[in-house]
């Protein structure tokens, strides 16, 4: 590989980090052209393809991945996505099988970014769910994702709103209290326990959430919002 290559698959590396797409395809095709068989380059140029919604074009990267690289998991895994996309259900459900034998461990324990890419997945379909007003179904797919990925607050985060929306409102609590005991500054967690301690009608206590939002983020306009919201809920004071 010659100095410019070099330079320019740095560059497309670089620029893919940092979800430059745009950049980072004009430095990737340039490398394509003298190599073919760089597996990753084609599993990033099937990330910028899917990303700008041309499954066909991502489809036809990915699947060259994997013939240049049969174990590349993470190939395997986008390539699987896409195929969900394109319809080609038997398919995206052959592919996620087989990156998921692949990807056992003696111990019978998944990869950790096998775990985290199957996660996201459950999420995803959650997000489906949730946003068609399917909240026992949602709930069920963020447990799934839970259980591969306990760390992912933002994941138990969305499990807590289809709760609440799904009039589990205790259990959205629940859940909420636990993403704060282990990260006291996700604002948006707590932003959602005051929305679900006043639909419940604790209203001081919702209250309360929110202003300790403001003392972390005084400019925050959402618990602004609220606040006066439940100003004006109250009752007026008696002359």
């Amino acid at each position: 590989m010659d100095d410019r290559t070099k330079e320019m698959l740095r560059l497309g590396r670089d620029a893919y980090k940092k979800k430059e797409y745009s950049r980072a395809e004009s430095y990737l095709a340039e490398v394509l052209e003298k190599h073919n068989d760089f597996a990753d380059i084609h599993n990033m140029l099937g990330v910028i393809f899917h990303d700008r919604g041309l499954f066909s074009k991502a489809q036809m990267h990915f699947e060259r991945a994997m013939e240049i690289n049969p174990a590349y998991t993470e190939a395997a895994l986008n390539l699987a996505v896409t195929y969900n996309d394109l319809g080609r259900y038997a398919d995206a459900k052959r592919i996620y099988s087989q990156a998921l034998s692949a990807s056992q461990r003696d111990s019978g324990e998944l990869d950790p970014f096998v775990r985290g890419k199957i996660s996201n997945m459950y999420a995803a379909i959650g997000d489906v769910y949730q946003s068609s007003g399917m909240f026992e179904q949602a709930t069920g797919e963020y447990r799934k994702a839970l259980e591969l990925a306990p760390g992912f607050v933002d994941i138990r985060l969305k499990l807590a709103q289809a709760l609440r929306d799904g009039g589990q409102r205790a259990e959205a609590i629940e859940e909420l209290q636990r993403i704060l005991s282990e990260q006291p500054k996700y604002i948006a967690a707590r932003i959602h326990l005051g929305i679900t301690l006043y639909t419940l009608g604790r209203n001081a206590e919702a209250i309360e959430a929110w202003k300790e939002v403001l003392r972390v983020d005084p400019d925050n306009r959402s618990c602004q919002m609220y606040l006066n919201l439940v100003k004006e809920d109250e009752p007026a004071a008696p002359r």
